[in-house]
């Protein structure tokens, strides 16, 4: 193979090309990728050309006629080194032959999705790209992802790639392309992530046989354990096995072999090369080529015989069962003394979405009692809506009278799964609070810091805002510390507060659809400049347009302030911290900077007369929304989550100022010295009689 490592099969960087882009399959499944991965410069369909596949928040993709023209105009700088092939079964012989005419020295791989290629055509294929020195996968490959580097082609992870891929340490390799995406949701279940993801394809030929994947594997060094889900049907395992056995191959290898149920039956697993052809093709052949290789038999969840063994785990483990997978990897990593890639979020178990015991929850053992979970999004969504189109109902919500997500007590007080004490020794009360309110430990160690700035700048703003008048009245009023916390809690709304939470929802609209995968990286690949002159250019015309007709319009959140707003450029004290926190810790906050680029341009356009401050809400839903803003776009946590963290974070700060403001009253005030006298206080209506 041309090929060195697995990062030579894809990596960051490559240009891809799509023939018969316009397909219906090949077009949906590019658009996805090009949102994942942003890859593709281009494709070709016959008498589709001069036209853009449009691809929301990141570069459209266009189509040009043929192959010789999309390399004939497309810039030398974009000129594709890996191409996919979409195209029929009878046209994949030509559109191959074609992209290795034009795609030069330049040319690095070719992955043909197409099924039911016919031998013959295989054969001439692999001699072609074997003359012109390009790695061929497939025929009838669902593609490559590999998750460190955010790219990926063809259709593994579906639509929502970063639901499933989650960077790690494991290489997954599979005859069967739906079962990557399997595979990898499992193997989350053990804390362990992808490296790279491989569907091989299971045409009667694979143009890329196992043995050479496993020896890019073994010059990665970011896979430190093999992945396969085996079919019955040809030799590649078998040439696999002695090539590992001769090597020494130092990574241990996970392997589930499928079909030993459909031997001695006329039952097909679907793919045209799972036909088995003399013992060693079959699956019982292959587990015992794997067992023999490894040393040790199957893996079995009650033995717990291996656990300390790492010379007999050294090589790997054969499982009976796609569902042992997390168990057997687990088992693998505490003998050879590794740690999972994370942390386990949530182990692999049965977690019903949907449960009626009718008459039977009383009676059965807890052991068998189920309880039922929340609907993980975008299902929920989904759902709720197939619901309400055909029902007319709101979805059903589960009974949460004693359980929680959030929290558990059995040895010890827990935090999403982490104990208390834990959580008290090696934590900052930062770190912990976005645990408790995102379900998820923050990704980096200045975020903490951050929030903690946060509620200390939401303290206080002077004895005389709303919420701190709140607790000067509960304490004027002889009532309790706590009382002072809820009165001050209760003079906190959408006006004073809550604009925070209007933040974040007007930021998710203006980002949703433009592909930042990182809040906090140096270049994140949008202008923000540009995109703050066209904001505010929509608004003023939305601005004067209202204003015409006399009617109310949708102001900006979160910019401008009654206090800091009196100099031709106007910032809020507090909001600077915040700004130069992002920069002492060597990063930036995408939405902080762009609000700021937005106060500038409102001014440029006349829609302002003076550049208004960035206030200190806007620093709030920029910080809650940096911390939330991957599990969001992986739609791990909802945005009215997202929205409440950035409000809360407010709230809970001035809950505490108010307290404070209660007891500084409660000493030296007088008791009903808030009360207004009489005198000072204004009828708007005349006496009037009953008659």
């Amino acid at each position: 193979m041309r090929a060195r490592r697995l990062s030579g099969l894809l990596k960051k960087g490559d240009h891809v090309a799509v023939s018969n882009v316009t397909g219906r399959e090949a077009s949906g499944v590019s658009v996805m990728s090009q949102r994942y991965a942003n890859n593709i410069v281009g494709g070709w369909a016959l008498g589709k050309g001069r036209q853009t596949i449009q691809v929301p928040g990141c570069s459209g993709i266009p189509v040009f006629p043929t192959c010789a023209e999309l390399y004939a105009e497309l810039p030398k700088s974009q000129h594709p080194n890996k191409v996919v092939i979409y195209s029929p079964p009878t046209a994949v012989y030509g559109e191959v032959k074609e992209v290795l005419d034009h795609g030069g020295a330049n040319l690095r791989t070719i992955f043909i999705v197409t099924e039911h290629v016919s031998i013959e055509v295989t054969a001439k294929i692999y001699s072609l790209c074997k003359g012109a020195s390009v790695d061929v996968l497939g025929c009838n490959t669902l593609g490559v992802i590999n998750a460190h580097e955010h790219v990926r082609v063809g259709a593994v992870g579906g639509d929502s790639p970063e639901e499933t891929f989650r960077p790690g340490s494991a290489t997954i390799i599979s005859n069967s392309g739906n079962m990557v995406n399997t595979i990898a949701t499992y193997m989350l279940s053990a804390g362990i992530g992808t490296h790279f993801g491989i569907s091989t394809g299971k045409d009667v030929l694979i143009l890329t046989p196992l043995v050479e994947y496993l020896k890019l594997a073994a010059a990665s060094e970011q896979t430190r354990l093999v992945v396969l889900y085996v079919e019955p049907g040809g030799l590649y395992e078998s040439e696999a096995v002695e090539w590992m056995r001769k090597t020494e191959f130092d990574k241990p290898v996970l392997v589930y072999v499928a079909g030993r149920l459909t031997e001695g039956r006329n039952i097909s697993l679907g793919h045209a090369g799972a036909v088995v052809e003399g013992p060693e093709t079959s699956a019982s052949g292959k587990m015992a080529a794997f067992d023999d290789y490894f040393g040790v038999g199957p893996f079995d969840p009650g033995d717990r015989g291996h656990q300390h063994s790492a010379d007999k785990l050294r090589r790997g483990i054969r499982v009976t069962t796609l569902h042992h997978l997390p168990e057997a990897a687990k088992l693998i990593c505490n003998a050879l003394g590794w740690k999972p890639d994370f942390p386990v979020r949530q182990p692999l178990k049965l977690n019903p979405w949907f449960i009626n015991f009718r008459g039977l929850g009383d009676k059965l053992p807890a052991s068998l009692y189920l309880h039922q979970v929340k609907i993980p999004e975008p299902y929920h969504a989904q759902f709720a809506r197939h619901i309400k189109e055909s029902f007319g109902l709101k979805p059903a919500r589960r009974d949460m009278r004693n359980v929680s997500h959030a929290s558990a007590l059995d040895d010890v007080a827990r935090v999403y799964g982490y104990g208390l004490p834990e959580l008290m020794q090696t934590r900052s009360f930062g770190e912990v609070l976005i645990l408790y309110w995102t379900g998820e430990l923050p990704r980096h160690d200045f975020e903490a810091r951050l929030v903690e700035m946060c509620l200390t700048a939401s303290l206080t703003n002077g004895p005389g805002t709303i919420s701190a008048q709140g607790g000067k009245l509960s304490a004027s009023a002889g009532n309790s510390p706590h009382t002072a916390m809820i009165a001050t809690l209760a003079t906190i709304g959408e006006v004073h507060g809550g604009n925070g939470r209007k933040g974040v929802r007007y930021l998710v609209k203006v980002f949703r659809d433009l592909g930042i995968n990182d809040p906090y990286a140096p270049d994140t690949g949008v202008d923000l400049g540009e995109l703050a002159q066209q904001t505010a250019r929509r608004f003023k015309k939305t601005k004067d347009a209202a204003k015409e007709s006399g009617v109310g319009y949708e102001r900006i959140p979160c910019l401008g302030h009654p206090v800091f707003n009196d100099q031709p450029v106007n910032y809020d004290p507090r909001e600077r911290i915040i700004y130069k926190a992002f920069e002492d810790a060597g990063r930036r906050n995408v939405f902080l900077d762009f609000y700021h680029e937005l106060a500038r341009a409102l001014r440029d356009v006349g829609a302002a007369n003076k550049i208004w401050a960035v206030n200190m809400d806007a620093a709030l839903a920029s910080v809650w929304l940096g911390i939330c803003w991957v599990p969001l776009m992986e739609k791990r946590i909802t945005l009215t989550r997202v929205e409440d963290c950035s409000f809360l974070g407010f709230a809970l700060g001035r809950a505490a100022g108010g307290a404070a403001e209660f007891l500084d009253h409660q000493d030296y005030g007088t008791p009903m010295d808030m009360r207004l006298p009489a005198k000072e206080c204004e009828a708007l209506t005349r006496p009037r009689k009953l008659q």
